[in-house]
């Protein structure tokens, strides 16, 4: 169930899953153990069936009928506690892989959708789901059963050698099902959670739009297109149900064929007094035994093709993102920044957008990043934050490459306010807070360096108000002042703000500037992508980026003396 990079051409593996499969082992091997149990006590009923007719029909001893009634209960009690027993264990494996992937899964999801800009989200907790559910349903149950049926193949040649060849005759032709199903099965099943997805991600965006949506009448298009993707994903997954069930019907058919022929050949043999009559009605109940597990996994390899789906989709995600901590913890940053040649080109694009970027900014030092629509700005913005990692080159945070800082130990340190700005669906206190434990002293000095604690306090509960699906309940200008008090929390050295004033009013603003020069006093590193001329006499240097590439760099003074003309409009913004 590995997954295989399309580069390599290799099995592409999760340490991750590697671990949980290895924490797991001792409840799998249990598992397995009590189903050797079940098999062996489930030979009971053939051989209670065999001694009746063959030794109770012919002494007509009601004492050994009810002495072979009595084993009978016993043996198939103790195979309903095993049973039950080994449900409860599978379905606390399930469980528990749930509970150990749910939140590492999240995290890669998170972190591959920063980079990429596409978020399956939906499917990989879906892919975790599937794991767990099955675990819990019958298709697992028949991949254990299914390596003890040598145990009834064996009780059945000593029946008689023609019986045995009768059983392994439909174990190969299921097996041959088996295989046809894989063959035609898979490429369809693939198909049709392709379709799924793709349509999970339209009406996601739809979602997102739905103003725009309902503003510019947009519904019975939208409707349209959903439709027309909905109608995909319908006949995908009706090819691999037709298929499916044709595939079952046929394997039911082979089971009920061959049971008949056994019983044939069982009356055949009794005739010629090859065999005693118990003989024959038990081995076509163990031939029962021997094709039901063969059966299961024909009629449930619609699952377990997506399981491994799932598990080739997990496997990849967490071998992609999963990070090795570094043995030393770095200490605290000061701030100290370099980009060293940096290329980068966007999944889905096929040129770079940042072509060999490179500078260096001292601890404490402000940076404003201008350019024309286009040139790489909230690009180059995310590179320096570490959310993205350019192909070639390396972005540094005091000589450490920022890419490979832990997330969680780097993220206290840094501080962003990315273009489009978007809040969780909790109080502002929790926003500011980074959705951690609310630190109320932290909270509100954060509010305040950021000019926001009376606009917070201005809301209808203060810092308790619920702010709404993305900040929905309060205006655009406001959701981007909490989130520089979001970005300034627990006190960074490095602040990355991209348009961080492309909403706010004139006092909005006037509170930005002051918010810059409070970061400069305390020596914290800034970088403010902006089109806005304001606030350029705020920071140290300005670089001037143009297709991706640095036009100007330096001193503030002697750039802008190059860029700003007399309506001091600056470049791809109209004078």
């Amino acid at each position: 169930m590995l997954n295989t990079s399309p580069r390599s051409g290799k099995p592409r593996s999760s340490r991750i899953l590697r671990g949980m499969l290895e924490e797991l082992r001792p409840y799998l091997l249990n598992a397995g153990w009590f189903s050797l149990g079940m098999n062996i006590l489930l030979l009971a009923p053939s051989l209670y069936m065999l001694l009746v007719f063959d030794r109770v029909l012919t002494s007509r001893s009601s004492e050994t009928l009810g002495v072979l009634t009595l084993g009978v209960l016993v043996a198939l009690t103790f195979n309903f506690l095993l049973d039950a027993v080994r449900a409860r264990l599978l379905a606390a494996v399930g469980g528990a892989m749930d509970q150990r992937l749910g939140a590492v899964v999240l995290a890669g999801v998170l972190a591959r959708s920063a980079r990429s800009g596409v978020s399956d989200h939906g499917q990989s907790l879906r892919d975790v789901g599937v794991l767990r559910s099955f675990f819990a349903g019958p298709g697992v149950i028949a991949l254990f059963d299914a390596p003890w049926l040598p145990i009834y193949l064996l009780v059945i040649f000593l029946f008689h050698p023609l019986m045995a060849l009768c059983a392994l005759v439909g174990i190969g032709v299921l097996v041959a099902l088996t295989w046809f199903s894989e063959r035609v099965t898979k490429p369809r099943l693939e198909q049709a959670q392709g379709e799924t997805m793709a349509a999970s991600r339209f009406m996601d965006s739809a979602m997102r739009n739905v103003e725009a949506i309902q503003a510019m009448g947009m519904v019975k298009q939208m409707t349209a297109h959903w439709d027309s993707r909905n109608a995909k994903v319908l006949k995908a997954q009706a090819g691999v149900s037709t298929t499916q069930s044709w595939i079952t019907a046929g394997g039911r058919g082979v089971r009920q064929v061959l049971q008949a022929f056994m019983t044939g050949l069982g009356a055949w043999l009794v005739l010629g007094s090859d065999v005693a009559p118990g003989i024959m009605v038990a081995s076509t109940i163990l031939l029962g035994r021997v094709l039901q597990p063969m059966e299961g996994i024909l009629a449930g390899w619609k699952v377990l093709v997506g399981v491994r789906g799932s598990w080739a989709r997990l496997s990849d995600l967490l071998a992609t993102e999963q990070e090795a901590r570094p043995a030393t913890e770095l200490p605290a940053p000061s701030g100290r920044l370099t980009a060293e040649r940096i290329v980068f080109t966007p999944p889905g694009r096929e040129h770079p957008v940042i072509k060999g970027i490179q500078f260096a900014l001292e601890a404490g030092e402000s940076l404003a990043i201008i350019g024309p629509s286009g040139s790489g700005k909230s690009t180059l913005a995310r590179l320096l934050t570490g959310v993205w990692r350019a192909q070639s080159g390396v972005v540094r945070l005091d000589g450490a490459d920022i890419g490979q800082w832990p997330r969680d130990a780097l993220g206290p340190h840094l501080g962003y306010i990315p273009q489009d700005v978007e809040l969780f669906a909790c109080s502002a206190a929790e926003n500011i807070a980074r959705l951690g434990e609310v630190d109320s002293e932290a909270v509100i000095a954060a509010a305040r360096g950021a000019r926001a604690h009376e606009l917070i306090l201005n809301l209808p509960q203060g810092y308790e108000t619920n702010l709404g699906e993305g900040g929905a309940l309060i205006s655009a200008g406001q959701r981007q002042r909490i989130a520089l008090a979001r970005a300034l929390y627990g006190g960074p050295r490095l602040v990355v703000m991209d348009e961080p004033n492309s909403n706010l009013d004139t006092d909005g603003e006037a509170a930005l500037q002051e918010v810059i020069g409070g970061l400069k006093q305390q020596g914290v590193t800034q970088i403010i992508v902006t089109h806005r001329p304001a606030l350029l006499h705020s920071v140290d240097k300005v670089m001037l980026l143009r297709d991706g590439q640095i036009e100007l760099f330096g001193p503030r003074e002697e750039v802008l003396a190059q860029v700003l003309r007399p309506a001091t409009a600056l470049p791809g913004r109209p004078a």
